[in-house]
């Protein structure tokens, strides 16, 4: 019965992280007022983790719509269906795969920049110097870079499922032989903008929201040494990684 105590202690570890948490998040939301009023912050974060990681989101797209392509075609065509093949590259790519991938690949660059950095201004103290001359760190410092990743997840999410379908077509044409119209016709009448695309858009602004919180959590209180800000970052992108693929099965479900 050893274990017991040892499951106990970690239960009770997770419970007061989930609480300080809940108790970071109320601090963080009322800093929209400061990014309103002070745009160049948001711009600036906008940059940083959203502008740097378009050429890994682009790469990704364009492989996986590719990918998507070949299995779909070779699927398709056994029931006489390859005419489908663009509505099946689309539904994948606004309704999953852009939306969850997108998430996955920002939360391991953006997310652990993130986390990175706000944990190397505990370690230098300087978090601590703002605090001493009035300034909340929170609103100035957390909060521009928590707005930044919610604005640029939707429209990292929308790069990557358009260019995904770029790829699908590049496939399907140009070395499957489908015909480009009935692609792209198959597209047009499969995909609903409201339960499709405006789905997909709201998985990711969902996502966004949970790799920022949690990535700006473990940054702000990251133990102020190398070994604690490494530490703090692995645990970010972690659970950062396990949460967007949890929270994807709970709005699935909701959605159908």
């Amino acid at each position: 019965m050893s274990w017991l105590p040892q499951i106990g202690r970690i239960s009770i570890a997770i419970v007061q992280h989930l609480g300080a948490a809940g108790k970071f998040l109320p601090n963080v939301l009322p800093g929209i007022v400061v990014v309103y009023k002070r745009p160049k912050l948001l711009i600036q974060q906008l940059y940083s983790l959203g502008v740097m990681t378009v050429l890994i989101v682009v790469v990704a797209g364009l492989f996986v719509g590719m990918m998507l392509g070949f299995q779909g075609y070779h699927t398709l065509v056994d029931f006489g269906a390859e005419s489908s093949l663009g509505l099946a590259v689309a539904l994948f790519l606004t309704k999953e795969l852009g939306p969850v991938l997108t998430a996955l690949l920002f939360a391991g660059r953006a997310g652990s920049a993130m986390t990175a950095e706000i944990g190397l201004m505990r370690m230098t103290q300087q978090l601590d110097a703002m605090k001493m001359m009035g300034v909340d760190p929170m609103i100035h410092i957390v909060a521009p870079r928590f707005f930044a990743v919610i604005f640029a997840m939707p429209l990292l999410a929308a790069l990557f499922s358009v260019v995904g379908l770029g790829g699908g077509y590049i496939v399907a044409a140009g070395l499957l032989n489908v015909d480009p119209g009935s692609y792209w016709a198959a597209m047009q009448m499969g995909v609903d903008v409201y339960e499709d695309v405006w789905g997909g858009i709201l998985k990711s602004v969902v996502f966004g929201f949970v790799v920022s919180w949690i990535s700006a959590f473990e940054g702000y209180y990251a133990l102020p040494s190398a070994n604690g800000i490494s530490t703090a970052t692995t645990r970010a992108v972690v659970t950062a990684s396990l949460s967007v693929l949890g929270f994807d099965y709970l709005l699935t479900a909701i959605m159908f």
